[in-house]
């Protein structure tokens, strides 16, 4: 059973800051007992978080470059912007690569920007085969609808039905709302309202179309939100009234959406996050708000909060370790680059590790590459690199991705 501890460092974990503390792992779990495994002393130069959670993805979406509307004639709804995504270059550059290659593509994405934790809003038709094969945990416990207007794309079997089912479950229904400022997009609320659907098993994706009275019900009902604003800014010049959405108590997380149209990776969207608020609002999105809008927000959103988004005892061992470049933790994080990692745990099991955490791998290191992160060898769970070479090899030229942080 695996067993360690990772101590002498400062740990964020729900509304505490611990300083100069230890996590300890016994098996999956984290545990509050004396371990018997090895101790990695920090020295004081790293801290120490839960590991990120990506509250919106999809993981067939994640390739570069973006696209987007042309001469800055920003779209009304989202279903333009998926006629220009298909008769793009980049997607038939896409289409050289497997399905089974961009969702692993999407993993990585995830894990090189610290997320343990991701849900990508496809039906379970669709991504059912490939979750349970991924370096992170892509979530399975979920039901879920397209969206609530004619331009559904009709995914699962219907509002009514997928909120049913996610009552019975104890799961989140996650759908898209609001995307969009045409009379129909913005008719979200309501149309939950008249189905009986709107509640706290509900996760409502952008919502940039939301009046004042939309975020009233949303947060008596006690409704998540998935703010995305790289791709919300990106496709419409504008996102939701966050700062209102706050204020009123809803529970709000960061979301990437894919690289289409969205930010490259989750640290990234913490940081374009930030720089909007502060063009609307002319203040500071504080950096603890932040922290928890990518761990104990999303986790509560998807009805984990008992598993993932702290650090606490009988919780699964997801831990996110950065170097403390800054000498707050919450500011850490929030200005924290991909180069920043220096350890990233799923279930207790390392899936991104420098050389010194090497005999915590499983298997003496078997199912993880060696690869190089801003100077650094680096143990990765899978086979980035070799992922890398292929998808290179696929399209026939020497693709850059942001989203990985090495070169092969």
């Amino acid at each position: 059973m695996t067993e360690y501890t990772i101590h002498n460092a400062d740990i964020a974990s729900g509304d505490t800051i611990r300083g100069r503390a230890s996590v300890s792992v016994s098996g999956k779990k984290l545990t509050s007992n004396r371990v018997a495994g090895p101790a990695f002393d920090l020295g004081g130069s790293s801290f120490v978080y839960p590991a990120l959670i990506n509250v919106h993805d999809h993981f067939r979406g994640n390739y570069l470059p973006r696209v987007g509307p042309k001469d800055d004639k920003y779209y009304l709804n989202w279903a333009p912007w998926d006629a220009d995504l298909k008769s793009s270059p980049v997607f038939d550059e896409r289409s050289n690569i497997s399905v089974d290659q961009m969702y692993f593509l999407s993993a990585y994405k995830s894990l090189f920007s610290g997320v343990a934790t991701a849900n990508d809003h496809f039906p379970h038709e669709i991504n059912g085969v490939y979750l349970p094969r991924l370096p992170i945990r892509v979530i399975e416990e979920y039901c879920l609808s397209h969206e609530c207007s004619s331009f559904d794309l009709h995914w699962g079997d219907g509002i009514e039905i997928e909120h049913k089912r996610a009552l019975e479950r104890n799961w989140p229904h996650i759908t898209h709302l609001e995307e969009g400022f045409d009379p129909e997009s913005q008719d979200g609320i309501p149309i939950l309202e008249k189905l009986g659907c709107l509640d706290d098993h509900d996760v409502f994706i952008h919502c940039i179309g939301f009046s004042d009275e939309d975020i009233g019900k949303t947060s008596r009902a006690g409704a998540s939100v998935a703010w995305c604003p790289g791709s919300n800014i990106f496709m419409f010049n504008v996102t939701c009234k966050i700062r209102k959405m706050l204020e009123a108590g809803v529970n709000v997380s960061i979301g990437t959406d894919s690289t289409a149209t969205g930010s490259v990776n989750l640290l990234a969207e913490m940081k374009f996050a930030r720089e909007v608020y502060r063009d609307m609002y002319g203040e500071d999105l504080p950096a603890k708000t932040v922290f928890k809008m990518v761990t104990a927000n999303p986790a509560k959103a998807f009805r984990m909060s008992d598993r993932i988004g702290a650090l606490d005892p009988g919780m699964n061992a997801d831990i996110l370790v950065l170097k403390a470049r800054k000498e707050e933790p919450y500011e850490n994080l929030a200005a924290a680059t991909m180069e920043d990692i220096e350890f990233l745990s799923v279930d207790g099991a390392p899936v991104l590790a420098e050389k010194r955490f090497e005999e915590l791998l499983p298997g003496n290191g078997a199912d993880y590459e060696e690869i190089r992160i801003g100077g650094r060898a680096m143990f990765a769970k899978g086979a980035p690199a070799t992922l890398y070479r292929e998808i290179r090899d696929a399209v026939g030229f020497k693709k850059r991705l942001e989203f990985l942080p090495f070169d092969c």
